[in-house]
């Protein structure tokens, strides 16, 4: 097997020729089967001629020819063998050229000399074809190199010249023997340099070739980790169960955009499903607002990554899936998307397991915080609505009811509902909740609560306050989010999309199994494992050294190289066992057994016209041939008017051919000048790109070279008994030999269409086999004794034939690797299209989860697992809501259980979503949807770094284009309104003032913001009024600049605030300001 070697490289980068893969490729595809040709068409002629030998003569006779004939035709038995099974003696098919070459050149030699034992008949003029086919095979079909081949053609052709120059002096001759051996020359000299542009092409396009074929495999390796990447990244956005269908929904959408098609459905696709039994979990971190508000930007989002990173495993361990985060709130459900008839005890285990975890972190930091915990049992209607920012999420009243049983709970407690304990049975113990003393709700709707006791409280009761003042002891002058980020960072909590980085790495979902959970250290070994903090809160953390992310991208690499290596050997192997021109196969299909056409009818036509850059190389060499041809019958044939005539009008008319091949380049500074010049530039050009002008000029030239090698014939007929003249002996030959370059002339216009050459070639030997077998001089004469080496006209017809079978073989091989170098670039074109159609699915799933400038942080092929936290000075935040929603939204069998309640609602965010389209909008950014509630944000697409460097004017206009964001969200209700006669009203808040962003959550990552800026635009939004905009003072004051009007409320209380004055924003200044 070929060696590795390194197979990534750059448009413009050089593929080394001595590439043992390359090597092989061009074996499998090139040399294997033009050698398997060769062997088989001289071990043919051979048969052949031993066949006429035995009709014609004794072969005793001829023993050293016969015995020659044999044991070369044996030696190419064995070497046939040998080369069918490739896989063995692949590297050993230099030696098998040498051996091929001897065993010519000794039979071309023997056919010479043995004609009984006499040397006297030798002539310069024989076997001139049998080593003019040596030397163009050596190039074309000998598995040769370049340099190679030409030594080998060069010794060949000297030694024939030499050796018969040195015999042929013994006998007189009529014609000088130096014009024979120049005319010699000049047919091998031909062969040489047609044989030598027809390996020069070949390898050009070999190499291409498999530069396209590696460029192809690695789309489509690096094709199969997007698609990995892509179901990876989906499914840490939604579960697999409705992932798929909003998948095809992408690539639907990228087909509309790409045919600039729209969409006539009336309604958006709904992706949402209706589940039966299952409990719903959710939990608050009592404290954490607190907590947050003295934590720098990394801190908050290490320590909400770490806190939720372990409320996923402990999810995945009790079957439950986590369905969104809410600041610091996480509710999840069990018994989707299988039902569970577990499903109450699995989310009771799992609300005891975070008040546990809880209870460690604020016993190993002293910090004052705690986990509250409610759980219901019902149905739910869960999916995805809207069309940006998808989160998986969850409606129905039963989820209503277990958010009232979290806010209602007790910290530390886990707070359940009289329908989830009838799920449990006995699993636990149980003491009265009192909810309804705490939630107004509660008590409205007569709901039974109960605290769930845990089975653990009582056993570590006794020792749980040596262990808390033990742990927190080495901490206590360290701040309490220090403390808090130190401890939690031991957890090792997977980092936002790391999984898509790592092409061997699976989803958390499929790892985390077989994965052993690091121990939890405690404070004083987490300070241990980290450099100290300075004062100011700066800490320099250790990473891993520059040496192990080295070779995490080195051996990334190495497998992806291995990956195309072995698939590249596969190809290879499919070239030397495919032999497609014979049949049928899944791109190609034969016609009578020979022809071969594409399956797909549009890459066959592509095929025809394709264009062809090189063409023009194609007539100089036909010229070339035409001047060999001339010099040949100059130095042989009698010099006559006719001969002079003819090729004069042959050369003229390649000239016309050479002049509309080359006008573009050599005549275009005329071409301004001259109209005429001009339009034959034009045409120029047309040559190497369409067909109907390329072939009937191909057609032309390759004729003309066919009717002239035999125009000069004598025509006269004899009279009476005519015997040959020495002359007409030594001249006739030669003729043949210009019909011979004439076929190589046909066979060098390698692209061209292989019918046309067939139709070509065809015509010329059955023509010739007429003309020759008729003409006088070769049936004169015809002594049966005569050695069938050295008849002409047996010889004649042996070489035609020997050379349009060579020839025609050879350009149905070409024809064939011309096809595979179409399909292979057909198929690489399809695959980059399909790739970036991956890539553009991939950033619309990742932009959708997150907003481009942050998903420009994780997406590409650079590995970036840092975390993403920024910090902003200026965000402007909006809470829009439709309380109404809540009132409308029943649960009974007209409206499918509630699901076409969400129908509307999906309608509803959907025209949200699409008003962000705008480019006016283009600043503003989706975060997420609470339920009917819908929350953005504007300034958060700042460069980091540079948001200080924004005038105040510009952070300013952010919070007026936020404004115009809300008034044109009430617009959309409006029309959302008339066409489904409701009366929906918006409530807006919206408050400006520094924030962080974040990614938090590695099985499914979410962008988020936090801050009281945050919480206090909330608050403006809940205690707002219907149809009205609430601001707070600070961003009336710049609203005012801006020249909106703004109404003072007074006044309200605001939870956690006190008492704030609050303002509303004039909506019919705004309204005119949005028109």
């Amino acid at each position: 097997m070929p060696t590795k070697g390194k197979y990534f490289f750059n448009e413009h980068d050089g593929c080394k020729i001595t590439d043992p893969l390359y090597e092989k490729y061009r074996y499998s595809s090139q040399q294997h089967p033009l050698l398997l040709f060769l062997l088989g068409i001289v071990f043919a002629y051979y048969v052949t001629l031993i066949v006429v030998l035995c009709t014609r003569d004794d072969p005793r006779e001829h023993l050293t020819f016969t015995v020659a004939v044999c044991v070369a035709s044996a030696i190419f038995i064995v070497i046939y063998v040998l080369v069918y099974i490739e896989s063995l003696f692949w590297c050993r098919l230099k030696l098998f050229a040498a051996v091929i070459w001897i065993c010519l050149l000794v039979l071309g030699y023997v056919s010479v000399f043995d004609d009984k034992g006499s040397a006297s008949q030798v002539a310069a003029w024989e076997q001139v074809p049998f080593f003019l086919f040596i030397i163009f095979t050596a190039y074309t079909m000998l598995p040769f190199g370049m340099k190679d081949a030409i030594v080998v053609s060069s010794i060949s052709a000297l030694s024939h010249i030499i050796v018969l120059a040195i015999v042929a002096t013994r006998k007189e001759q009529e014609t000088p023997l130096v014009f024979q051996v120049l005319a010699n020359a000049s047919i091998f000299l031909c062969g040489s340099l047609m044989g030598a542009f027809h390996k020069h092409q070949i390898q050009d396009a070999s190499l291409d070739l498999y530069r396209y074929t590696l460029k192809c495999i690695q789309v489509q390796m690096k094709l199969k980790i997007e698609k990995r990447q892509q179901e990876s990244l989906l499914l840490s956005i939604l579960p697999a169960h409705i992932s798929m269908g909003m998948k095809l929904a992408i690539i639907e959408r990228l087909k509309e955009t790409n045919d600039r098609k729209k969409h006539d459905n009336n309604f958006h696709s709904l992706y949402v499903k209706r589940h039966q039994n299952v409990s719903i979990l959710y939990a608050d971190i009592v404290g954490f607002t607190r907590l947050a508000s003295d934590c720098s930007p990394k801190e908050l989002v290490v320590m909400l990554n770490e806190l939720f990173g372990k409320f996923d495993q402990i999810a995945k361990e009790n079957e439950c899936m986590r369905i969104k985060i809410l600041g610091d709130c996480y509710y999840c459900v069990s018994g989707l998307p299988v039902s569970l008839p577990v499903h109450a005890k699995n989310c009771v285990k799992m609300g005891l397991d975070m008040c546990e975890a809880i209870k460690q972190v604020r016993e190993a930091t002293g910090v004052d915080i705690n986990m509250r915990v409610g759980i219901h049992s019902g149905n739910v209607l869960c999916g995805v609505i809207g069309l940006r920012k998808w989160q998986y999420d969850v409606w129905s009243h039963d989820v209503s009811l277990a958010n009232r049983m979290e806010s209602a709970g007790v910290p530390g407690r886990v707070h359940i509902t009289e329908a989830t304990l009838n799920h449990l049975g006995k699993a636990y113990e149980v003491e009265e909740g009192n909810g309804h003393l705490r939630d107004p709700y509660l008590k409205a709707m007569n709901i039974t609560t109960y605290l769930v006791i845990d089975p653990r409280s009582k056993q570590r009761a006794s020792n749980n306050h040596q262990i808390s003042e033990a742990r927190v002891h080495d901490g206590l002058k360290i701040r309490a989010s220090v403390r808090m980020t130190r401890y939690l960072e031991s957890w090792g909590a997977a980092r936002p999309f790391a999984h898509l980085n790592h092409r061997e790495s699976v989803s958390s979902d499929t790892s985390a199994p077989g994965r052993k959970h690091r121990k939890e250290v405690t404070l004083h070994l987490a300070n241990r494992q980290r450099a100290s903090e300075s004062l100011d809160g700066c800490r320099t953390e250790r990473v891993c050294p520059p040496s192990v992310v080295n070779y995490k991208n080195t051996s990334q690499k190495g497998r992806m190289e291995e990956d195309i290596h072995d698939k590249m050997v596969s190809t290879i192997e499919g070239l030397s066992s495919a032999k497609p021109w014979c049949g049928t196969t899944d791109d190609f299909r034969g016609l009578c057994g020979f022809l071969l056409f594409f399956v797909e009818m549009g890459l066959e036509k592509e095929y025809r016209t394709i264009p062809i850059p090189k063409l023009r190389s194609y007539f100089v060499c036909a010229s070339v041939v035409l001047l060999c041809m001339f010099l040949v019958q100059i130095f042989i044939m009698s010099r006559t008017a006719k001969l002079g005539i003819s090729f004069g009008i042959v050369a003229l008319i390649m000239g016309l051919i050479l002049c509309i091949c080359f006008a573009d380049k050599c005549w275009r500074s005329c071409s301004e000048r001259w109209p005429p010049v001009r339009y034959l530039c034009t045409f120029s050009k047309k040559v190497k790109t369409m067909p109907t002008v390329r072939l009937p000029l191909a057609a032309i030239a390759i004729g003309s070279l066919l009717i002239i090698a035999v125009f000069n014939l004598p025509t006269t007929q004899p009279t009476g008994n005519y015997t040959a003249s020495p002359t007409d002996e030594s001249a006739t030959p030669y003729y043949t030999y210009c019909c011979l370059l004439g076929f190589i002339a046909c066979s060098v216009f390698l692209r061209m269409s292989f019918e046309l050459k067939l139709i070509l070639l065809s015509g010329g030997v059955v023509g010739y086999f007429i003309i020759f077998n008729t003409w006088q001089p070769l049936n004169v004469n015809n002594d049966t004794q005569r050695f069938i080496m050295k008849d002409p006209r047996i010889m004649t017809n042996l070489y035609l034939a020997l050379f349009y079978v060579t020839l025609v073989l050879l350009s149905k091989q070409v024809d064939y690797y011309c096809r595979l170098d179409c399909l292979q670039k057909n198929k690489f074109k399809k695959e980059h299209e399909e790739f970036e159609t991956m890539e553009n699915v991939n950033r619309l799933l990742l932009e959708n989860v997150l907003p481009a400038h942050v998903a420009a942080h994780f997406i590409g092929d650079k590995l970036n697992e840092d975390w993403y936290h920024q910090s902003y000075d200026c965000v402007c935040v909006m809470f829009a809501s439709v309380p109404d929603f809540k009132v409308f939204y029943t649960e009974c069998d007209v409206n499918k259980e509630g699901l076409e309640c969400l129908r509307l609602l999906n309608e509803i965010i959907a025209d949200f979503d699409e008003l962000l389209l705008k480019p006016k909008f283009s600043g503003v950014e989706k975060i997420k949807t609470i339920g009917s509630t819908y929350m953005a944000a504007s300034g958060l697409c700042v460069t980091p770094g540079q948001e200080n460097n924004l005038d105040q004017e510009r952070q300013h206009a952010q919070i007026g284009i936020m404004v115009e964001f809300a008034m044109g969200l009430m617009t959309k209700l409006d029309g959302i309104n008339r066409h489904s006669f409701n009366n929906f009203r918006l409530r807006v808040g919206i408050n400006h003032g520094p924030v962080i962003a974040g990614v938090i959550g590695a099985r499914k990552p979410q962008y988020d913001i936090w801050g009281n800026t945050v919480n206090v635009a909330s608050r403006m939004e809940s205690t707002g009024e219907l149809g009205k905009i609430q601001v707070t003072e600070e961003t009336c004051k710049i609203l005012e600049s801006l020249g909106y009007a703004c109404e003072c409320r007074g006044l309200i209380n605001v939870k956690g605030k006190g008492e704030l004055r609050t303002y509303f924003v004039c909506t019919d200044t705004a309204k005119s300001q949005v028109l």
